[in-house]
């Protein structure tokens, strides 16, 4: 049988499969230091930033602000007895250097320093239940800049966004894709940067610019590219759903377009002191809200229980200090601080298998041979431990309605459905789940899916011992588009839900539609 796919979808596959090795951090933290070293190389040669700095004071400006993010980061956890995320204050450091203009003295060195301190400092003060609330490095910048306005003094540096002209445009705009499609943020990036810049090219079209003069500065001069792939893409500071992350970016993208397109509305509009930290606000108003609208804080896990559910396939339950909100469907992101953490990080997201409504909340994970360091600590914690989840959100839920569900899933893909199939929105609909599995005879949450009732396609190579009555089997060593429209003939008349390693994820993406009535996916990357 063979697959149905686009070119597309296999790149798109790969590209995600590549990606998802490497954790969030590390893949920001790798881009915004190519960023940096190119930025140095265009500095020296005389290309960047002419006649403001030399590539000394860059560099030296650059370590200043990675080292006091990290030391003060460390500094302020250990009274706390928090273990710190150093890569998270590298990269504090990394954007606090290109929105900053480098020092040229030991007192801009100074309040380079105080800002990134500032901004450390955030993460602990400006935090609810272990959960930083706005950006980092933004919050640093409005901290330094509103506490020397209130005192009457002026600023020994300047928020210049310098990372903004022409000479960078382009691997910004390439880094800032990447970041944005490895988060999923693709659609919130684009929306915030397009009606941003098009309010500002409207703003300075109507105090006369030419529209060609005024595209360049929105979109060349002006840091809307940037922001919108490092800095308004940290999932931390999001709210869970995409409806309220895009409105999030609307809201983003009018307070940092204001000071530019509100004479269109104002006669005589005013300047105020703050509006040079227009785009800071605007991180910061945005997380606000972004915080009010989610899971408001980490939440403490107690580890009540853990199982090998099938072969590799281990299930953990927690009972939550406090009630964990969530839409079947959803993740949990867990935080497992632990020594010698690799490149895959301290922090992972993982779907919900428990149904909304219940007492504990279980995840699954598979872990393979070799496994990453964080599920070898997470699979050594004893029961009895506490962790942390520092985030809950995701939109792969099921639709409203009694619209036919077609359920795709390959492997660790099938959690979100069990999620969903066990709470009280899919009682009584017409669901098929077309199930992909290595092993025919070793099917992880097998009972807990003839419990639901839910007729099941078993696509395994090789014939199982037995089936459940409602259960059929296909021999096949994966699950393609053309088996699945085989198997499930009515699939025209159905939506479908598929979950599942990167590269199904993409043929079956590119293969069902046309042929499902709609096509929502949820890829497992790096599992």
């Amino acid at each position: 049988m063979t697959t149905t796919t686009t070119a597309p979808s296999a790149v798109t596959g790969r590209v995600d499969a590549a990606l998802g090795r490497l954790p969030m951090y590390r893949v920001v933290t790798l881009l915004l230091g190519l960023l940096a070293a190119y930025a140095l190389l265009l500095i020296g040669t005389d290309r960047l930033l002419v006649g403001f700095t030399t590539v000394g004071d860059s560099a030296l400006t650059l370590v200043v602000a990675v080292a006091a993010a990290v030391l003060s980061n460390a500094a302020i956890a250990w009274p706390l007895g928090v273990r710190p995320h150093t890569e998270s204050s590298v990269i504090t450091g990394l954007l606090l250097w290109f929105l900053l203009l480098p020092a040229v003295d030991v007192e801009g060195l100074v309040w380079v320093a105080a800002t990134a301190v500032a901004a450390s400092a955030s993460k602990y003060v400006i935090a609810v239940r272990g959960r930083h609330v706005v950006n980092p490095a933004a919050a640093g910048v409005v901290i330094v800049f509103t506490v020397h306005h209130l005192a009457g003094r002026g600023v020994g540096i300047a928020n210049g966004w310098w990372i903004a002209n022409e000479a960078m445009v382009v691997p910004v705009a390439v880094a800032a894709l990447v970041v944005l499609w490895r988060t999923r943020k693709v659609a919130l990036g684009v929306l915030f940067a397009l009606l941003g810049s098009g309010l500002v090219v409207l703003g300075q079209v109507n105090i006369g610019s030419t529209f060609s003069d005024a595209l360049t500065f929105a979109f060349v001069s002006s840091p809307a590219i940037f922001l919108a792939g490092f800095m308004l893409s940290e999932p931390l500071t999001l709210p869970p759903r995409r409806a309220q992350q895009l409105g999030v970016a609307v809201l983003a993208a009018v307070v940092y377009a204001w000071p530019s397109f509100q004479s269109i509305f104002i006669l005589d509009p005013p300047t105020y002191w703050f509006y040079t930290l227009k785009s800071e606000l605007a991180l910061v108003l945005s997380g606000a809200v972004g915080f009010w609208l989610g899971q408001r804080g980490g939440v403490r896990l107690h580890l009540t229980g853990r199982r090998r559910v099938a072969g590799d396939v281990w299930e953990l339950t927690f009972a939550p200090r406090r009630p964990v909100r969530f839409a079947p469907g959803q993740y949990l992101e867990l935080a497992a601080p632990h020594r010698g953490a690799d490149r895959r990080g301290v922090r992972r997201a993982f779907s919900i298998v428990s149904p909304a409504g219940a007492d504990e909340v279980a995840v699954a994970l598979r872990v393979p041979e070799p496994c990453s360091s964080f599920k070898s600590a997470l699979l050594a914690t004893e029961v009895g431990s506490h962790l942390t989840a520092t985030a809950v959100g995701g939109d792969f839920v099921l639709p409203r309605g009694d619209r036919p569900l077609l359920l795709v899933a390959g492997g660790i893909g099938v959690t979100p459905f069990l999620s969903q199939l066990r709470s009280p929105g899919a009682a009584g609909r017409d669901v098929v789940l077309v199930y992909g599995v290595p092993d025919a005879d070793d099917v992880a949450y097998r009972d807990e899916l003839v419990a639901t009732g839910v007729p099941v396609v078993l696509v395994a190579p090789g014939a199982p011992s037995d089936l459940p009555p409602g259960w059929r089997h296909v021999d096949a060593p994966y699950v393609s588009a053309d088996l699945v429209a085989d198997a499930v003939p009515d699939v025209g008349g159905r939506a479908a839900y598929v979950s599942g390693p990167p590269a199904m994820v993409a043929a079956l993406r590119g293969g069902l539609r046309g042929r499902a009535a709609k096509v929502r996916t949820d890829a497992f990357a790096g599992y």
